[in-house]
């Protein structure tokens, strides 16, 4: 028999590890195995509830790599869709946990809900568990001082720039992971080349435009790096948004290797220079900021 969890688990937060580590408790308390099971795609991606906004935390990868990372056993994905979305608490408990993955004690967070049937409370999903036979134990919400941790928060915490404080919440540096593209090489012609990066999950949260202090993982080394976020309002208008990062010591040809960037700390806001000469002063200065930090 096994100890599960389940959930989006979007980001792997804090709040997230709460409950994974009672998970862990429990399931060596009861020498049983540990388990997460998630859904994938997102379920607003499915039922087209405003999907179009929609921004991850992570990409299912990173989402199974932090979760296993912790300690959890088993890393199990569910495939939402319409037709799953239907399926009532009883239904997903039965089919699901039970007989899919042998599941004999689910841990839930404050506010986790199960199946379809949107309008029971908490207390009544935990009745229906209990009339399976499936024993459900709560997890308390998670403070950070004042603070509640979820993914809501740090999306909002991402959108305006405040890495630092999404990292905070999260209990990691935010990270973006992709592919180095051909850009258009202005920033070679003054002194500061950077990598172009295109997303491998393209609806992975991307931070609010702005310069920003990041560590650079390339073929694994690592380095410091200046990454812009933004339109680079410098070199033409109505520029497509971009991920470019300037590598400190570092200049070769990568283009279509893997580079994986953290953030650190927002270093200033993106704005428009009157000459690329100027522009390369401030990137100047964004550099000893960064080989000083």
């Amino acid at each position: 028999m096994v100890v599960a969890a389940t959930g989006f688990f979007d980001g792997v937060h804090q709040g997230h590890r709460a409950v994974l580590d009672s998970l862990k408790k429990i399931a060596a308390q009861k020498q049983m195995e540990s388990a997460v099971i998630t859904f994938w795609p997102h379920p607003r991606t499915v039922l087209q509830q405003d999907a179009h906004s929609l921004r991850l935390l992570n990409s299912l990868e990173e989402k199974r790599q932090r979760v296993l990372s912790l300690g959890i056993d088993h890393f199990h994905v569910v495939n939402f869709s319409r037709e799953f979305s239907k399926l009532s608490t009883e239904e997903f408990m039965k089919e699901y946990l039970i007989d899919k993955y042998q599941v004999s004690t689910l841990v839930i967070g404050y506010d986790h809900r199960l199946g379809n049937s949107s309008l029971q409370t908490q207390d009544q999903m935990r009745q229906i568990a209990a009339s399976l036979g499936l024993e459900t134990v709560r997890v308390e919400e998670v403070h950070l001082g004042d603070k509640m941790i979820s993914s809501t928060k740090i999306r909002a915490a991402l959108h305006s720039g405040d890495v630092s404080g999404a990292s905070e919440l999260l209990g990691y540096n935010y990270h973006l992971h992709g592919v180095v593209v051909s850009g258009k090489q202005i920033g070679r012609t003054i002194g500061f080349p950077t990598a172009n990066m295109e997303l491998y999950e393209p609806l992975k949260m991307v931070p609010g435009n702005g310069v920003y202090l990041v560590d650079v993982d390339l073929m694994g080394k690592k380095y410091k790096g200046i990454c812009n976020v933004g339109n680079r309002p410098t070199v033409g208008e109505n520029q497509n948004r971009t991920i470019e990062t300037h590598i400190l010591d570092f200049n070769e040809d990568i283009y279509g290797l893997a580079l994986s960037i953290d953030f650190v700390a927002k270093i200033r806001d993106e704005k428009k220079f009157a000459s690329l000469d100027e522009l390369r002063k401030q990137i100047a200065k964004d550099k000893e900021f960064v080989i000083n930090s």
